[in-house]
């Protein structure tokens, strides 16, 4: 039997917003693009869309990437028709209506046959030059620069996992070296947060702290060059007084591993001096090979409950694309229906809603359970990962004990309305809201 229990008067700091995502769903059509997805974002309370990586292959298209809304590097960057900012304030203006953040990635997407040739992601030719660019884009959404908007984005990323690769070559993010990268960034960051001081300026979206727990194995070598690239740029950041409002990383391994790197990080942030600097995981998605299923939908919904009792301030799946490609997996690419796992997300959400966080405990390994109350209304989630069926023993105290609603999502029920069971599939997830 599984014991939990929570503790509804017992408020431990604020549910953090861990269900944002990459990419938002939208469709090409003739003549324009089909924003009418974004209401799922809606639905689920999404509070950050990150912008990597959207409409466009190898640095392709014509959404967020420097290169497409300056498309002349040698243009005057203090000149408003040097920009384009059609395709960008389209998606902007959908996206800010839906009520999700943009998290906003100033640099260029993942050029896949980099290793071939590459087009964008070399270093810029004049880094002072390309900091003056990102400078035109952030006072065009922010200020309203060059008939542009005032929307309230705060994060402004620098670039996107520079640290792909060692060798130049074959790194599909940053043709260069990582010193060209820090230089990039001390000039960027430094000239950004002098210009926008209320912005909150960071990167560099990492690959990843791997070499923490796969030391064995055909990429460990490649491990612990992520490794040494984070130790490296903290250094250089800490000796050149760089800004580092946020530190992004990404992960793609299992729950538990996932909040080991987290705390790796929060740790290495504080003893270098860092313990204002927020961190966090802008890119996960663990088994995305088996997005569609229950057990894909279970470990979403454990991963939302796991970061959320971690150091972690945010987090955002990678990603909510509606398409071919596997990490796409919160809607079906044919039906544009959603998956089962795009449900964790409103179950997340009602905790968001909720704000406070109280106590809760559970002993069974592989299985989570998040609470939240404001004013009494209360709501308890649990995530069971594991293939077993438990068999729930709930303690509640604090709140008034009658179920308002109960939703469980399993192998055959998808947010189905139920009562309370007594028993908790393997791979499912369940939402109770007391009153």
């Amino acid at each position: 039997m599984t014991k939990i229990t929570a503790d509804f008067s017992a408020t431990k700091g604020s549910i953090k917003p861990m269900h944002g995502v990459g990419q938002p769903p939208f469709l090409g059509t003739f003549g324009g693009f089909d924003f009418s997805m974004f209401r799922y974002l809606s639905e689920a309370g999404i509070p950050f869309s990150r912008l990597h990586d959207v409409g466009g292959r190898f640095g392709g298209g014509c959404f967020v990437d420097i290169p497409n809304l300056f498309r002349d590097f040698d243009a005057d960057p203090e000149d408003p028709a040097a920009y384009d900012f059609t395709f960008t304030d389209m998606l902007l203006e959908a996206l800010v209506q839906s009520g999700a953040e943009p998290f906003f990635r100033l640099g260029v997407t993942i050029e896949n046959q980099a290793c071939i040739k590459s087009y964008r992601i070399d270093p810029p030719k004049d880094t002072l030059k390309w900091a003056k660019i990102c400078e035109g884009i952030i006072r065009h959404y922010t200020q309203g620069w060059a008939n542009g908007y005032h929307y309230n984005i705060r994060y402004w990323e620098i670039w996107n996992e520079p640290d792909n690769y060692e060798n130049i070559n074959t790194n599909q993010m940053w043709h260069g070296t990582k010193e060209q990268y820090f230089a990039l960034y001390a000039v960027a960051s430094r000239y950004l947060k002098e210009k926008f001081p209320h912005l909150k300026i960071g990167g560099y979206a990492s690959c990843g702290f791997y070499a923490l727990t796969r030391k064995e194995g055909p990429d460990a070598e490649t491990f612990r060059y992520y490794f040494d690239f984070f130790n490296s740029f903290l250094a250089y950041v800490k000796e050149n007084g760089c800004p580092l409002d946020f530190f992004s990383w990404h992960s793609y391994g299992s729950i538990e591993e996932t909040k080991f790197f987290a705390e790796y990080v929060r740790k290495r942030l504080d003893e270098e001096g860092f313990s204002h600097t927020e961190h966090t995981c802008n890119e996960w998605n663990f088994e995305a090979d088996k997005r569609g299923t229950a057990y894909h939908a279970a470990l979403t919904a454990g991963m939302l409950l796991a970061m959320q009792d971690s150091s972690l301030d945010s987090a955002m799946f990678y990603d909510a694309r509606l398409g071919v490609s596997i990490y796409g997996g919160l809607f079906h690419p044919l039906t544009r229906e959603p998956f089962a796992a795009y449900y964790a997300f409103l179950a997340f959400n009602e905790l968001y809603k909720r704000q406070n966080a109280v106590t809760v405990s559970c002993d069974t390994p592989g299985l989570y359970a998040v609470g939240a109350q404001k004013d009494g209304d209360c709501c308890l989630v649990l995530a069971n990962t594991t293939p077993n069926a438990v068999l729930l023993s709930l303690t509640l105290s604090g709140c008034r004990q009658k179920i308002k609603s109960c939703r469980l999502t399993d192998e055959t029920h998808i947010w189905q309305t139920c009562a309370l069971p007594e028993t908790l599939n393997g791979y499912s997830f369940l939402c109770i809201i007391l009153e």
